[in-house]
C-alpha cells in the first residue's frame, strides 16, 4: 500500500510535510527494540539509561525508545541539580542521591517491564516515505511485539503527528472542523478496541465543543480558539490533541498545560485515535496514514465542509425524541431493503 498524497502535500516552510509516528506495544523490551530498529535502518545506538534508548543517525534522525512511564526513568530536574555548598562533603552527599535515584528508578523499570508498554518515538518522516517506515511493524511482529488486540488489558495506540501545512487559525480549523465531521467514521473504520475506548487516552470531543466549533459564525483568532478548546477540553486525553500544536504558535500563553513537561510544542496535529494493530497483515502507519487524508480532503473541500458542518448542527440541535424517531425510521427503512 502506497501513502496517499495529502491536498497540501508541502509544510508551511514550504518543503515535503513529514509525520512523526509513535508506537506502543508488549513483549519486546527497549533494548532488544532499540537493536531491532539498528538493524533496519542503521545509525548509532546510545545507551540514555537502562530503560530508555537512542537510535541516532538514521537517514530521517533519532529513534526514541523507551518505557512508557516515566517513573522508570531518571528525572532529568533532579540530575541537573548542582551541590547546594562547595565542599566535599556536600559533593558526595549529592552524588549519593543521584546515584540512589537512578538505581531506584531502573528497579522500578526491571519489576514494570511487561506491565507497561514499550514505545517507539520516531524521527518525522516524509509523508511520502512512510511505505518505508512500514517495515519496521513487520518486524516487531515478527520479533514477538505484541499489539492493542493481543489482549484485552493492551489499550495500545499508534500516534500520528502529521505537520501542519499552514499556520493560519483559519485553515486549523478547517482541519479541526472536519476532523469533528469524521471522527465517527474513523472510529468505525479503525474499529477502536474496547480496552481503548475505557480507557482516557483518546476520548472523544464533548458533544457542546462540537457545536460550538461547527456552528456557521464561528470565527475565533488564534487566542479565541485556544480559550474554547481549554474550557471544554482541559486535557491531553482527546483523540486529536491540539496542546502541541498550540503550545508551538503561542509559547507564552498563561495556562498550566502549556508547560507541562508532557506537551511537547510542535507544529503538527497530534492524532492519537488508531489501535496498534501489529498482528494484522498490511498494517501500519500507512493505512492509518491515508485515512488522515480523507480528513484533509474533507478539510480542502470547503462547500462540502460547510455544508456536512451545517447537517451535523441541525441534527445535533433537534429535540431527543425527534432524532430517535428519525433513527427508528432508518432503521426499519434498511430493515425492509432487500440484501
Amino acid at each position: 500500500m502506497l501513502p496517499q498524497s495529502p491536498p497540501a502535500p508541502l509544510s508551511y516552510q514550504g518543503s515535503t510535510r513529514r509525520v512523526g509516528v509513535e508506537i506502543e506495544f508488549a513483549g519486546l523490551p527497549p533494548q532488544g527494540t532499540a537493536e531491532l530498529v539498528h538493524n533496519l535502518f542503521g545509525g548509532e545506538i546510545s545507551v540514555v539509561s537502562p530503560h530508555r534508548f537512542k537510535v541516532e543517525g538514521t537517514r530521517w534522525g533519532t529513534f526514541v525508545i523507551e518505557l512508557d512511564t516515566q517513573y522508570a526513568h531518571p528525572d532529568a530536574k533532579l540530575l541537573e541539580e548542582v551541590p547546594r555548598k562547595e565542599s566535599e562533603w556536600e559533593r558526595q552527599r549529592h552524588q549519593m542521591r543521584v546515584d540512589f535515584h537512578n538505581r531506584t528508578r531502573q528497579l522500578i523499570g526491571d519489576v514494570v517491564t511487561g506491565l507497561v508498554p514499550t514505545e517507539i518515538v520516531c524521527p518525522p518522516v516524509p509523508w511520502d516515505e512512510l511505505g518505508e517506515l512500514d517495515a519496521l511493524f513487520t518486524a516487531l511482529y515478527s520479533q514477538g511485539a505484541k499489539g492493542t488486540d493481543a489482549s484485552l488489558l493492551y489499550g495500545f495506540g499508534l500516534h500520528l503527528n502529521p505537520e501542519v501545512a499552514s499556520l493560519d487559525v483559519a485553515d486549523i480549523l478547517r482541519q479541526l472542523r472536519a476532523y469533528l465531521l469524521m471522527a465517527e467514521w474513523l472510529r468505525r473504520e479503525i474499529d477502536i478496541d474496547i480496552t481503548r475506548e475505557v480507557l482516557p487516552h483518546a476520548n472523544p470531543f464533548p458533544k457542546p465543543y462540537a457545536l460550538k466549533v461547527l456552528a456557521p459564525d464561528y470565527a475565533p483568532d488564534l487566542d479565541g480558539l485556544i480559550a474554547d478548546y481549554i474550557e471544554l477540553n482541559p486535557t491531553r486525553n482527546r483523540e486529536l490533541d491540539l496542546y502541541p500544536l498550540f503550545a508551538f504558535l503561542r509559547p507564552d500563553y498563561p495556562h498550566e498545560l502549556f508547560h507541562d513537561k508532557l506537551v511537547k510544542a510542535r507544529p503538527t496535529f497530534h492524532y492519537r485515535l488508531p489501535n496498534a494493530q501489529l498482528s494484522q497483515l498490511g498494517w501500519g502507519a500507512v493505512v492509518e496514514w491515508n485515512r488522515w487524508v480523507e480528513v484533509e480532503r474533507l478539510a480542502a473541500d470547503n462547500e462540502a465542509l460547510t455544508k456536512q458542518a451545517a447537517t451535523y448542527v441541525t441534527y445535533h440541535t433537534r429535540p431527543r425524541l425527534i432524532r430517535w424517531v428519525g433513527k427508528l425510521r432508518d432503521w426499519i427503512r434498511e430493515a425492509r431493503t432487500p440484501s
